[in-house]
């Protein structure tokens, strides 16, 4: 006779219901932080010193920010500009990899129906152009990176096991190919990814099951841009950190508009937006203060 459905799953140690009440999560950070603060959206050098220095204003600690657009769609002087602002701020910056669904000649994505598309990568042409702009970002210093599609994340999973790219360069999942179960998750964490962005919707039970079969930070978009559901769980601050930790908090903002993919022409919106974000980011720090104190932040290293 087969293994009932929950035996199955404890025999391959994952969770076989969500956990009520859902316990604390005892893993940290390396530094031995349950949270940090990521800012996306961060769209080029301008972007990214808007954020600084509305973080300086706002005495909000920045430890990450993430980029959407695309390294294809970004000078190399404007990497390299990027970086260099983000070294002697001790910020991460994590850019998104290459062309995706999205971006291509096909319609499907856009559809109703066609959605579940994310933004992969549509052919093998689309897989190596992904595969060449992380090159060229890592040859300009590039250390972490943003993957939206399965296959370009097994491919660089298995170039750095075997050297051909740094082993301590950080892969992060996008929004677009987020994890709803404990499986899905693990998943993207045996494939290669190091930072697991889950979707904004989920339960804090659901959150704690996730927690319970990965050891990667979990990324969560406190505040969810419209086109990934608009959701606003400031107040769930406390028990995503108790429960996800470690965990990324991250603030997009709901009733504003889709800037990818972003330039020039949009500067003054994108601008305007990166300042608010970091606004909202100073709304969950006084979240934290008043409910949750004794979280444990990690610590800042500026000018590293």
């Amino acid at each position: 006779m087969s293994q009932h459905a929950a035996e199955w799953l404890k025999s391959l140690h994952y969770p076989a219901a969500d956990p009520v009440p859902a316990p604390d999560s005892s893993l940290r950070f390396e530094d031995g932080g349950q949270y940090r603060i990521e800012i996306p959206s961060t769209e080029g050098p301008r972007s990214l010193q808007a954020v600084i220095d509305e973080g300086r204003k706002r005495q909000v600690p920045l430890h990450r920010v993430s980029q959407g657009s695309g390294i294809m769609l970004m000078t190399d002087d404007e990497i390299t500009e990027m970086l260099a602002i983000g070294r002697e701020a001790g910020i991460e910056v994590n850019l998104f990899i290459g062309p995706r669904a999205t971006f291509d000649v096909g319609a499907q994505v856009f559809s109703a129906a066609g959605k579940a598309l994310g933004l992969s990568a549509r052919g093998a042409d689309q897989l190596r152009f992904a595969l060449e702009d992380l090159e060229r970002g890592v040859e300009l210093g590039l250390k972490s990176v943003l993957v939206s599609d399965l296959g370009v994340l097994q491919v660089i999973g298995r170039m750095k096991a075997t050297g051909a790219l740094p082993g301590d360069l950080i892969i992060k999942t996008s929004v677009m190919m987020a994890p709803a179960n404990p499986v899905s998750a693990r998943i993207l964490e045996d494939l290669g990814a190091t930072t697991i962005n889950i979707p904004s919707d989920l339960t804090i039970p659901q959150i704690a099951s996730i927690r319970a079969a990965i050891q990667a930070p979990i990324d969560f978009y406190v505040e969810a841009p419209d086109n990934i559901g608009g959701f606003i769980r400031y107040f769930e601050i406390p028990e995503l950190i108790r429960v996800a930790a470690p965990i990324y908090l991250k603030f997009g903002l709901r009733n504003s508009p889709d800037i990818y993919p972003s330039g020039t022409h949009i500067e003054g919106t994108v601008l305007a937006l990166s300042r608010e974000r970091v606004r909202r980011a100073s709304l969950a720090m006084q979240t934290i203060a008043r409910y949750c104190p004794d979280a444990v932040m990690s610590p800042l290293t500026p000018g590293r």
